[in-house]
């Protein structure tokens, strides 16, 4: 019996191949072919292919299919873990800037210290804009923009590539800023911490990475220059605005004291004790602190009886150390500098003479009678 082989034959249209059958004992003829296969490939080829060996285009194309399926699927899950972190971080700022803003407690599970040191000190306010909120802006822009990554609908006709490389500058920016103020936690504030800005930071840094391993290791490189420059920005930025700020106490800022008590060595005239009984009376209210010497001297003014009837409010009850939370009743209504006086809603500064807050204050020399 003979055994069937294939005779390749190829063609710039189609290609097909004969099989060659046994004679029969009864043909007139000796051999009889049958076509077996037949393919039609894309282009013309002028070599033999070898046997066995089968391209198809087809195959080719659902395969690269698969594989861009496959991209935009981990890239869509990469940006939904940045919506959801970066919602995290909104969340966590948005708390902060609550607390800030109303001079609210926070609430601090863990830590040496409280929260309310931190978001309270000199540290949490850049250029005079509190820095939760400054947080709360970034984590929100991060959040929206990773959104629209994902949806791939970028507003402003923005590519994908520039949305991208946006968000990427944006989690450099809020890394080391991170940075920065865990060096300010670590040296400044070292009796202190806050659970809240340690879960900002990790944030940041975790977004800071993703975005990283996103761009790929060969665009990195080619914008360190710009990361470079951003951390510069950063760091001077907060440095100019720490530097120009005036803090309370700020040429006694290592200095700890412990609460005391002041002793007025003066005595009251009958018309200071009959003033300090009229501004009582009224509301009027005196906010200083313990170690103020403009306070003492105010009170001196009044004298020992006189001092004892006025509304005065301590605004460092517990005593003064570094990022000490001013007393509530004061952060509530500004205070700034001491001592201040707050008379039928008007607001005086420094030491005031007794004859103005009677003027202030709608005292009469009758009402001394």
């Amino acid at each position: 019996m003979m055994m069937a082989r294939f005779i390749p034959v190829s063609s710039c249209q189609f290609r097909f191949g004969f099989r060659e059958l046994p004679p029969s004992s009864s043909s007139l003829y000796p051999r009889r072919f049958e076509v077996s296969h037949r393919r039609f490939p894309i282009k013309c080829s002028s070599s033999e292919p070898e046997y066995g060996v089968d391209s198809s285009p087809s195959l080719s194309s659902s395969s690269s299919s698969s594989s861009s399926t496959s991209e935009v699927s981990i890239n869509s899950s990469t940006y939904n873990w940045f919506t959801g972190l970066g919602g995290i971080g909104t969340l966590d700022t948005a708390y902060l800037t609550y607390l800030k803003l109303t001079g609210s407690d926070a609430f601090c599970p863990v830590g040496g210290g409280t929260c309310g040191d931190v978001l309270n000190s000199d540290y949490a306010v850049v250029f005079g804009v509190p820095l939760p909120v400054i947080g709360f802006a970034m984590y929100g822009l991060v959040t929206a923009l990773s959104a629209q990554l994902g949806e791939d609908n970028l507003p402003f006709g923005i590519s994908k590539t520039n949305g991208r490389f946006a968000l990427f500058a944006i989690t450099t920016t809020m890394a080391s800023s991170s940075a920065y103020f865990l060096y300010i936690l670590s040296t400044k504030l070292s009796g202190s911490s806050c659970l809240y800005c340690l879960v900002s930071a990790f944030l940041s840094f975790t977004l800071f990475f993703l975005t990283s391993k996103d761009v790929k290791l060969q665009k990195i490189q080619q914008v360190v220059g710009l990361q470079i420059c951003l951390a510069l920005i950063v760091v001077a930025s907060l440095t100019a605005s720490y530097s120009t700020a005036q803090p309370i106490l700020s040429s006694s800022r290592d200095i700890e004291l412990p609460y005391y008590s002041t002793e007025i060595t003066t005595s009251s005239s009958p018309y200071a004790i009959a003033l300090a009984k009229h501004l009582n009376s009224i509301g009027a209210k005196m906010y200083g602190a313990f170690w103020c010497s403009h306070c003492l001297e105010q009170k001196e003014m009044f004298g020992r009886e006189a001092a004892k009837l006025l509304n005065y409010v301590e605004c460092f009850p517990q005593g003064y150390k570094k990022g000490t939370k001013i007393f509530k009743a004061c952060s509530d209504v500004g205070i700034e500098g001491f001592p201040t006086w707050m008379i039928n809603g008007q607001v005086l500064g420094g030491e005031v003479e007794l004859a103005e807050l009677a003027e202030m204050s709608g005292f009469s020399l009758d009402q001394a009678k």
